[in-house]
């Protein structure tokens, strides 16, 4: 089953081709969707922070509660604590169990 991404569709005048509707395939491997995927999982998040002398390389480690484009929310349920992290500074992040990895993510699904 092919699966396509649609942007918002624009009118266009007649006889002009409008690119915008021609079905692309949509991109599934997008780190948040892999997060999303592994929502409820314990993860270690790497973080580097260039601009900080003090605060340079930080370990961050929580529960994925959600994740977006740009940001990734972590609980700690051994002392409340909720933290919002920008996948700008994201180096890498480790689990302590297999993954759940599916290239072919669908929000739709």
């Amino acid at each position: 089953m092919n699966y396509y991404y649609q942007p918002n569709l624009r009118p266009t005048p007649p006889g002009n081709t409008n690119y915008q509707q021609m079905a692309l395939p949509a991109e599934q491997s997008y780190i948040e969707n892999i997060l999303r995927l592994n929502k409820g999982k314990k993860v270690r998040v790497h973080q580097t922070f260039p601009d900080s002398n003090e605060w340079r390389d930080l370990e961050f480690t929580g529960i994925i509660e959600q994740s977006g484009r740009d940001h990734i929310i972590l609980s700690d349920p051994t002392n409340g604590v909720w933290q919002v992290l920008l996948m700008i500074y994201v180096d890498y992040i480790s689990f302590d169990e297999p993954i759940n990895y599916d290239p072919e993510f669908y929000l739709n699904n």
